[in-house]
This record gives structure tokens, C-alpha cells and sequence, in this order.
């Protein structure tokens, strides 16, 4: 029987795999050789900013260089997979300079933990603490470089605890990490109708209550300190499921039951990186102001305060209040907006709001980044 010649021309045009795995061999040679050479640079910089007493983690640095990359990539790499790749080697480029620690909120294998891992990457060595207070505290006591804290979520609104916490401290917000927030039901049973109980923290059984109700109505719902408990729990008490994140899943080698059980797809949480001075400018920050009025309130005093930030072209991204501890029925304010305060509009916007207000404060002020990934 005669070969088909066109099945012969398909093997012959076929491409060679050993080729292009050749190649790929060849390219990794390249990257090592050129991390190699970019590791004795970090340590050349970390000598002289040990020197010079300068800090170690420098966010407005960290920032140029994350976008440098997203500029001079020609597309073939997912941007994103890039700004993943570029972190790991900064974190591990600081901990050539430095043995550098960041607290967080803990325990491990929370949405916290994962937040600061995104800001850090692996090489720093991260502490689980377990308050927000102890967060601050370790910070400001020099026993951590960094800490990591949620400050708000889009569904659930203002975590009050670090909105306190920034009133008190003399710690400055350096750095913001949004994280999508998935939550899953996480079990050591292999199905959803072998669950009894249903455990995981307060905040995320909010975001899940909807999907619970329908799916496991008769089941038994408790809160507990944190998901890493939950998941703890589910992966030693027979019948449970805990509310949690997929890094809690593989810590404690659950089952995903099902996944993205959140009311809200859009459900992301934004955290806070804070440290003892703020980042320097980039062109793309973010300043972070509390101020008080209370002491010459009068009508319209918060839309006249307002008005300071709209003359100078002050984009206001985000306004909270919260009872002022210090007298009882009037409120302090939390405000961002765009802007670093070396920038000129800025910075006249607080000399005049500092003559207006009876206290205010600059908190923070950090590259500014998206609520949302780009791929």
C-alpha cells in the first residue's frame, strides 16, 4: 500500500521538540548567568546603604523597577506572571543586603499572609502576629522592618482595628497590596453532603452567607478566630468545613468542595504596608491624611475642607470617618488621595488644610497600584 504524501510532508514539517527545548536550556543558562551578575549588584548597593544607614526596602525603587519591566516587555511573557517573577527576585536581592522581617496579621495561610507574600515575595523572612496591634507594635519596637495589615474590603468596608491603630502610632503607611479575595470550602471530606459544620472567620462567612444558605441549609455555621483555625479544624474533626483560601488548602491537604463560594466575584481586599517613614515620590502615589475638625466645627466645615483638595486638582479617592476618642460625639476623618506631598498642589493643599483643621496628620504616602491584576 502506497504512503500518503501528504501525511509524510506533515511528519517531515512537524516541529523539533529537542530544538526547542535546546533553546530553552540555553535561554535558562542566560538567566541564571544574569541573576548571578544581578545578585553581586544588590550586594554592592546594600553594601553602600549600610555605609550610609539607608534603608534596606525602598518601595518607590521597587515600584520603577516593577513597571520598567511591564514597559520593555514585548508581550510574549503575561505581564503579570512578570511582575510575579521580578518580585521573587527583589525579595531575594533584599535578602542578600539584608535579613529583613515583616509582621503581619497571622496566623499563616491567611488572606494577610498571602498579601505579604505578594509585597515581599519568599526570601524575607514574614512573622505571623495575632493582632493588628501586635502588628504595629513589633514594627515600632524595631523588632520587624515592615507589617502587613488589611485596611479595607469592598464588600465588608473599613477594617476599624487599623484605622485605630494608624490615629496612635508613629508608624507611616510605605505600600498597598490589593488581593482578590476566593473564598472555598475547604474539608477533609471528599463531599459537600458529608458535612456537618461549617467554620471559618467572621468577615468570611459575611461574604459567603448567600451561597451557604443555598447549598447547606441545615447546616451548623460557627465563627472562629481566623480561616487558618477553620482550616485547621476541617482538617482534623471529622464533618467540618472551614471558609478559606486555597493556601490554607494545601497547608492542611483539604479537598476544595467548591470554590469562589463569595457573593461578589469583585470581592478584593486592600492591605496596607506600613514602616517607619513613608516611600519617596514616584509620579504615581498615593497620600494618606487623618485630619480633625472638630474643635471649630460649623456648618459646611467638612465640604469647605473638601473644597481645599478640589482647588488644588486633588483627585480624593477615598473618605472614612470614625468616632474621635477624644470627645465623644465628633469624628476624625481618613482621607487618600492621589498625589505624593512633594508634589507642589499637595503640599500647599495640607499647609492650608493644617490652618483649617484642629489636627491633621499625613499617615502615609506610597506608590499607588490597581485593584485590579494586569495580565
Amino acid at each position: 500500500m502506497s504512503q500518503d504524501p501528504r501525511k509524510t510532508s506533515d511528519v517531515q514539517e512537524e516541529p523539533d521538540m529537542d530544538h526547542f527545548r535546546a533553546g530553552i536550556d540555553e535561554v535558562d543558562s542566560e538567566i541564571v548567568r544574569l541573576l548571578d551578575r544581578r545578585a553581586r549588584l544588590a550586594r554592592g548597593i546594600g553594601e553602600i546603604k549600610k555605609s550610609k544607614g539607608l534603608d534596606t526596602y525602598v518601595p518607590s525603587r521597587e515600584r520603577k523597577v516593577l513597571d520598567r519591566v511591564r514597559e520593555i516587555s514585548k508581550g510574549d511573557f503575561p505581564k503579570g506572571g512578570l511582575e510575579s517573577v521580578f518580585r521573587e527576585i527583589i525579595s531575594s536581592s533584599i535578602s542578600l543586603e539584608e535579613r529583613m522581617k515583616v509582621a503581619y496579621l497571622g496566623p499563616e495561610t491567611t488572606f494577610t499572609h498571602e498579601a505579604a507574600m505578594r509585597a515581599f515575595g519568599n526570601s524575607l523572612e514574614l512573622v505571623p502576629q495575632a493582632t493588628v496591634a501586635d502588628v504595629f507594635a513589633l514594627v515600632e519596637r524595631g523588632e520587624a522592618s515592615q507589617g502587613v495589615v488589611p485596611v479595607e474590603n469592598s464588600m465588608e468596608g473599613a477594617v476599624t482595628h487599623t484605622l485605630d491603630e494608624l490615629t496612635t502610632s508613629p508608624l507611616k503607611i510605605c505600600g498597598e497590596v490589593y488581593l482578590p479575595v476566593s473564598q472555598n470550602l475547604l474539608s477533609g471530606e471528599r463531599t459537600i453532603e458529608d458535612v456537618r459544620m461549617v467554620c471559618s472567620h467572621p468577615m468570611a462567612l459575611a461574604q459567603t452567607t448567600v451561597w451557604l444558605r443555598r447549598e447547606l441549609p441545615a447546616v451548623e455555621i460557627q465563627e472562629v478566630t481566623s480561616t487558618a483555625e477553620a482550616a485547621r479544624r476541617a482538617a482534623v474533626e471529622p464533618g467540618v468545613a472551614a471558609v478559606g483560601s486555597v493556601l490554607a488548602a494545601d497547608a492542611h491537604g483539604l479537598s476544595i468542595l467548591a470554590r469562589n463560594i463569595q457573593e461578589a466575584r469583585t470581592n478584593t481586599t486592600r492591605f496596607i504596608v506600613i514602616g517607619r517613614k513613608w516611600a519617596g515620590r514616584t509620579g504615581r502615589d498615593k497620600t494618606s491624611i487623618v485630619l480633625d475638625p472638630s474643635l471649630r466645627d460649623r456648618p459646611g466645615m467638612l465640604r469647605d475642607t473638601l473644597a481645599i483638595l478640589a482647588d488644588e486638582g486633588i483627585n480624593m479617592i477615598r473618605i472614612e470617618s470614625r468616632p474621635n476618642r477624644g470627645r465623644a460625639w465628633t469624628y476624625i476623618f481618613f482621607i487618600d488621595v492621589q498625589g505624593h506631598p512633594e508634589d507642589d498642589n499637595v503640599r500647599r493643599a495640607l499647609e492650608t488644610l493644617e490652618e483649617k483643621c484642629h489636627h491633621l496628620a499625613v499617615i502615609g504616602a506610597y506608590p499607588e497600584t490597581s485593584p485590579v491584576p494586569v495580565d
